[in-house]
């Protein structure tokens, strides 16, 4: 029998936030291995009683820090802190240097949008994914009128 390993199993996410603490929780009940990066200790507070994975309080952006996380091993790296600059900083080394296959930021401004995806970084822009939702949900209460 040949064990083939599953993708996307181990996943380092910089940035402990709203959102970084809430996409570690879900993907750790889903069986995921998921190391959580951040300067902020009192950031790790966020993360549910669920989580299982590993915690790490440090500058992403630091070397040592990426290689104690073993970012050669991860199979994705998401960056969402607070800063576009960041998590396009980190987000290269984890393509560029590291050859991370999966790389996802979160970016804040979309005019920015291009810069990752010439690099092959994918993003998600809650500025976009909030716009479209609203959006839609004004043109479906218009039909309903």
């Amino acid at each position: 029998m040949t064990y083939r390993k599953k993708k996307n199993e181990y996943i380092i996410i910089i940035g402990c936030g709203r959102l970084g603490s809430h996409l570690a929780t879900l993907l750790s009940k889903k069986g995921k291995s998921v190391v959580v990066i951040d300067r902020d200790q009192k950031s790790f507070e966020r993360l549910k009683d669920s989580f299982s994975g590993f915690t790490i309080e440090a500058d992403a952006i630091e070397k040592d820090t990426l290689l104690e996380a073993k970012i050669d091993k991860a199979d994705v790296v998401v960056t969402v802190t607070n800063d576009d600059n960041t998590n396009i900083m980190i987000a290269q080394i984890a393509k560029i240097i590291y050859k991370v296959p999966k790389v996802i930021a979160r970016l804040f401004e979309p005019s920015k949008q291009s810069i990752y995806e010439e690099l092959g970084i994918e993003t998600v822009c809650p500025t976009m994914l909030s716009a479209l939702e609203l959006k839609n949900t004004i043109v479906e209460n218009e039909l309903e009128d």
